[in-house]
């Protein structure tokens, strides 16, 4: 009777045994999984909200959640970029009020060209910072500043996280904390754009309205610099009548130039521009006997200042007013029998209003 119980005891240790490591097993993962934590990182934003700004605060955000960080967002304080003791208060409140790992700030306006890094060491809970530089000539500059912050930002978190000092496979290079910051205009890759309105041209002298189709071609030079190239044409025909007869003008001008749009974060911008070109005025005279009608083809240089404020729509599409003082030289003069009735050119005014897309 002895030996048929004790296999069943045997079982029954063995089995206390295993579920015992079970249960040791389950404590240790728990332990682990309340020890480890997200870390949490806070996007600067800036006080000029350019569009490609946004799109890399936008790819930075995703980039890290898709990896399990936590986001948060705070305004990016004045001075920020030089030391402080403001500044030193204002990292001791992050980390103090939103337990704060790190902190990213976009360089550059109003495109993107680098981010400043700045990770919490533990150890002495100041901030470090580590530099992110694109090249002047990358292309897509916001999704590859979001990889590149991520990447930075997992070395470091890795030896956070495991709570050791040695150094990380690929170390952020430290910047020179009086290098000056890099210049966004040599960094910012030419945008061609396109503009399709109306024109609506008159002169000082004597010839009405004409209303007149227009398409812009545009190549962004610098931050704030664009070259223009200008086709307007085929549109109505004024008529300047006297009792002597009457006559149709037709214009049609292109033009090239350059626009420089004033610095602003606001929707509304202001812009200035030159240009010149060529005008082209055609006179289709008709006469009562005994007179006679002739016609006229005539071409000018032309010359063009302009002032003009621009909508951002959206980050692509920009909606612009603007008026234009043009002077032609020679100007087209109209004249029954010996008499000069009209003049074209010196100067005429122009309205524009274009919608514009950057492709």
């Amino acid at each position: 009777m002895l030996r048929r119980h004790v296999p069943s005891a045997r079982l029954l240790e063995r089995g206390v045994i295993d579920r015992a490591k079970i249960v040791l097993a389950i404590a240790c993962l728990l332990a682990w999984t309340s020890s480890a934590h997200a870390a949490t990182v806070t996007l600067l934003r800036p006080r000029t909200r350019a569009p490609e700004v946004t799109e890399a605060l936008f790819r930075l955000q995703g980039e890290m959640l898709s990896v399990g960080l936590e986001v948060s967002f705070a305004e990016r304080p004045l001075d920020f970029g030089s030391e402080s003791s403001e500044r030193d208060a204002w990292f001791e409140r992050m980390v103090t009020e939103r337990r704060v790992d790190a902190i990213i700030d976009v360089l550059g306006d109003p495109a993107p060209v680098g981010v400043d890094v700045w990770i919490l060491e533990r150890e002495t809970r100041r901030f470090r910072a580590s530099r992110v530089v694109l090249d002047p000539n990358t292309r897509n500059a916001p999704e590859t500043l979001a990889i590149r912050a991520i990447e930075v930002l997992r070395s470091n978190f890795l030896v956070l996280d495991l709570d050791s000092n040695e150094p990380a496979t690929e170390p952020a290079r430290e910047p020179e904390r009086d290098a000056p910051p890099p210049q966004p205009a040599r960094a910012a890759a030419p945008r061609v754009g396109l503009a399709a309105g109306v024109s609506l041209l008159t002169s000082f002298d004597g010839v009405g309205p004409a209303v007149l189709p227009l398409v812009r071609f545009e190549a962004r030079l610098g931050a704030a610099l664009a070259a223009t190239a200008t086709v307007s044409g085929f549109g109505t025909r004024p008529t300047v009548a006297t009792q002597a007869g009457s006559v149709e003008v037709a214009q049609d001008y292109a033009t090239l130039g350059l626009r420089y749009s004033v610095p602003s974060d606001a929707t509304v911008r202001a812009f200035a521009a030159l240009g010149a070109g060529a005008l082209r005025t055609a006179l289709e005279g008709s006469a009562d006997p005994p007179n006679q009608g002739h016609d006229v083809d005539q071409w000018s240089f032309l010359a063009e200042a302009s002032l003009g404020l621009s909508w951002q729509l959206s980050q692509r599409y920009t909606l612009s007013l603007a008026e234009h003082v043009q002077f032609a030289a020679p100007y087209a003069a109209i004249h029954f029998v010996d008499t000069e009735v009209a003049t074209t050119g010196r100067p005429n005014l122009l309205t524009t209003l274009t919608l514009g897309a950057w492709l």
